[in-house]
């Protein structure tokens, strides 16, 4: 099986992501819990996409 490069780190980040934006909607939760994990995913977003465009050569 051939996974390229930063594929999972992206995959795994939008799923962060997402549960961070659902925490941020949901008024019961810690916000700055909510906010770190929303900015977690999105770091994994952007290191791999990087890493998705840097290998693709």
């Amino acid at each position: 099986m051939n996974i390229r490069e930063g594929l999972i780190p992206t995959v795994l980040g939008t799923a962060v992501t997402a549960t961070g934006y659902a925490l941020k909607q949901n008024r019961r939760s810690n916000k700055m819990v909510a906010n770190t994990i929303f900015g977690f995913g999105l770091a994994h977003i952007v290191l791999g996409t990087i890493d998705l465009i840097e290998h693709s050569h």
